[in-house]
């Protein structure tokens, strides 16, 4: 029943797109914790800008300067709302940092979309008026639960987890996720020498390539690496140049940017998180256009959490290059 009321809200708004060019456009900002470099942001931003045009909205999305950098994202916030918008859409990576703001944003009218990234109490502990993005723990929990499928039948199990922005609550929940899987997957086998270990392993390609590297040297029989994005695709090129026959060192995380795609067909990755960032930046906006034009409450959309495997990367590799998933 609720996805019908949702899809049915959003037909809605997509069938007065003809009256909308007409009536006074709405302003709406983006401001989130990431920079213009994120590959994953840029197939946000196309959601964000093809969902603008069709409501004939006035459209900004703000980057940091500094890769996940919570106090540039505050500082664009307030710039944003300076400019007195209709709406703002923003990550909520920390639980405290954005608070205070977004309490001002939403006391001055303004319809605020938690996107991406949402508090770690939701509605909680956010006045946000609704979050559009993927439940983070489950998504890790099956990442691991999917890897796991690949481990040997006997022996040891090692997995190094990489917590790519330690103490941000998307890398956090996901790091969790992943980790609660293989505490079950503990239990359920305990003859079994399992282990596992998380790194701060960076949100750039070349960092997290030379701190998992690094590790790898170190622990030549680790069975596993999984990221909480993905950045898992350097450590994809660090294996190629090493020798490393694909599939020797497990590799997965999270969205389908171009970089993992590629390497999920050489058969270097073997599952990927899906969560879907076009849709992540599209639905909000209609969200907008729903509670201003028409009076509608935002909604909490979850954007799913597929699991991705080597024999879809050839179809999804065209659409992610193009930023549509």
């Amino acid at each position: 029943m609720r996805k019908s009321i949702i899809c049915g809200a959003w037909g809605l708004a997509l069938m007065a797109t003809t009256s909308v060019a007409q009536a006074e456009p709405l302003n709406i900002v983006f401001a989130h914790h990431s920079s213009a470099s994120n590959t994953f942001w840029q197939a946000v931003k196309k959601g964000f800008d093809d969902a603008c045009e069709k409501i004939g909205a006035n459209c900004q999305m703000v980057f940091t300067q500094t890769e996940g950098s919570v106090e540039q994202q505050l500082s664009n916030i307030e710039a944003a709302l300076a400019r007195k918008p209709d709406a703002l859409l923003t990550s909520i990576v920390d639980d405290k940092a954005l608070d205070d703001v977004i309490d001002r944003a939403v006391k001055d009218g303004v319809v605020v979309i938690g996107v991406n990234v949402d508090d770690s109490k939701g509605a909680d502990g956010n006045k946000r008026a609704a979050f559009v993005g993927q439940g983070f723990r489950p998504a890790g929990h099956s990442l691991g639960k999917a890897i796991s499928e690949s481990f040997p039948k006997d022996g040891p199990v090692k997995v190094l987890v990489g917590v790519s922005a330690p103490g941000q609550n998307w890398s956090e929940a996901r790091g969790r996720g992943v980790m609660d899987f293989l505490e079950e997957y503990k239990a359920a086998n305990p003859t079994r020498d399992i282990s596992w270990e998380r790194i701060d392993s960076g949100t750039d390609l070349a960092v997290t390539a030379d701190r998992v590297g690094a590790y790898l040297n170190a622990h030549p029989d680790t069975t596993a690496y999984l990221d909480t994005g993905f950045w898992h695709a350097s450590v994809a090129r660090v294996l190629k140049d090493r020798g490393i026959a694909p599939g020797k060192v497990l590799l997965g995380g999270f969205d389908l940017v171009p970089e993992v795609v590629q390497q999920m067909q050489a058969g270097y990755v073997q599952a990927e998180v899906d969560q879907q960032p076009y849709m992540q930046g599209f639905m909000p906006v209609m969200e907008v256009y729903l509670a201003k034009k028409l009076g509608l409450a935002p909604s909490n959309i979850d954007t799913g959490q597929g699991i991705v495997r080597p024999a879809d990367a050839d179809m999804i590799m065209d659409l992610s290059a193009k930023g549509l998933r």
